[in-house]
């Protein structure tokens, strides 16, 4: 689909298009860098121990140089584009991650804060430049607005996604279904005659949960514990590495070609045709539909029987072993690290300082699961024995966990149990 609302030009400096045009090969690639957005931040969160919120800061950094040369072109470019909308997916995803992960904000809240967001970025374009068509960026002015757009519906679309899978219990791969079911619509009704503007950012917030899930779906592994999501079992790395390729590919094949470059500087302005004002409105009317069916499904999937998160009762006696013992067997660097994060978290619990805790438990828990490939071959028994004190820890911070977080004096407990287990 295409945009091709016009509006008189805003004094600025004045460009070539800084957008490429609509084409199947913007839905493909903007499809890629979205997975590759959710897999390769899961990897470097996850299996390299950056934890969530140094990998925030990394790739926040990294969105403001890669940013910074995409607004000094004066026209399209597709290498710089894409490389920007990779890493704004990326950065995107992770705010809303901290939102829930780290600050257990409810995914409705976020799903609503974004909204909200996002309403007022539209709103404060449109007041400003009387646009918000994609054929008309082509000042720094109108070129701003839209890359905080496409942020906030990189976060918008991360929230109500996630939120979407908490309430039906969906796995991965049958969740791609239902955005791919919305894009469909959407671009039944723009052929039918749907404002093209309307239709554009409705289909482009929808393509972060689709290329999402399949990333999900991927690199999930084939067999988990009830409510954890199954997959083809590539892994984060592998599932990256097989969609950056495909994104340089593809980025190499429209460098060449040109085929998503407007021709000339009098194309990228030229007037459009106004649309036909009865049929916007019919369409219009058949997205307000189309939100209702699918706010109807949602309940009805949230209603069905369906498989939550995995019991969170008390194992832990079933393997409890003396102290020290559950890690003689793991590398004394290894375990010096995690004990140092546990005894940090307990020091700031002690302190009342909760901030710093729930930090370092957050932290503790990311060095576990990055640490998990290498600990648990030497001694399933002592993995086992420390992950379920580790999951009791987590509990009390409402890490992983759909309750708050628990009494300083609960988490202490915990805290303390899991440095004796640990020798």
């Amino acid at each position: 689909m295409t945009t091709t609302t016009e509006a008189p030009m805003r004094s600025g400096r004045l460009m070539l298009n800084k957008v490429p045009e609509v084409t199947i090969w913007f839905w493909v690639i903007k499809i890629l860098c979205t997975t590759v957005g959710e897999s390769f931040a899961d990897w470097i969160n996850m299996k390299l121990g950056v934890g969530l919120v140094n990998t925030a800061w990394i790739f926040t950094a990294v969105f403001v140089v890669v940013l910074a040369a995409q607004l000094r072109l004066k026209r399209y470019v597709p290498f710089p584009y894409w490389l920007t909308v990779v890493v704004v997916s990326v950065t995107g995803t992770l705010y809303t991650d901290i939102l829930t992960d780290q600050l257990n904000v409810p995914l409705w809240s976020s799903s609503a804060v974004f909204s909200i967001l996002l309403a007022v970025v539209f709103g404060v374009w449109w007041l400003r430049e009387r646009t918000l068509s994609i054929h008309s960026v082509t000042t720094l002015p109108r070129e701003s607005f839209y890359w905080l757009a496409v942020l906030v519906t990189f976060a918008l679309g991360t929230a109500t996604g996630d939120w979407t899978l908490e309430l039906t219990g969906w796995s991965p791969g049958a969740s791609v279904l239902l955005p791919l079911g919305l894009i469909a619509a959407i671009t039944l009704l723009w052929k039918f005659g749907a404002n093209p503007v309307l239709s554009f950012w409705l289909a482009y917030i929808l393509t972060r949960p689709l290329g999402a899930n399949i990333g999900d779906w991927l690199a999930s592994p084939k067999v988990a514990q009830p409510g954890e999501p199954t997959g083809l079992a590539l892994g984060t790395f592998t599932t990256s590495l097989i969609f950056l390729g495909l994104i340089l590919a593809t980025v190499v094949y429209l460098t060449v070609t040109r085929s998503d470059v407007a021709g000339t500087h009098e194309a990228a302005h030229a007037e459009h045709a106004t649309g036909d004002l009865r049929k916007e409105r019919v369409a219009l009317a058949g997205f307000g539909l189309l939100a209702v069916a699918t706010t109807g499904l949602l309940i009805w999937a949230h209603g069905q029987p369906h498989t939550g998160p995995a019991p969170e009762e008390d194992n832990t006696s079933a393997v409890r072993m003396a102290p020290g013992e559950a890690v003689k067997k793991f590398p004394p660097a290894k375990v010096s690290a995690l004990r140092n994060l546990a005894s940090t978290s307990l020091k700031d619990a002690r302190a009342g300082n909760a901030k710093g805790a729930h930090a370092a438990a957050q932290s503790l828990r990311d060095l576990w699961d990055a640490d998990q490939a290498s600990l648990q071959p030497l001694d399933q028994t002592g993995w086992t024995s420390i992950d379920a004190q580790m999951d009791k820890v987590l509990g009390t911070f409402g890490i992983d966990h759909s309750n708050p977080p628990m009494p300083p004096a609960q988490q202490e407990t915990e805290l303390n149990a899991l440095l004796t287990d640990m020798g």
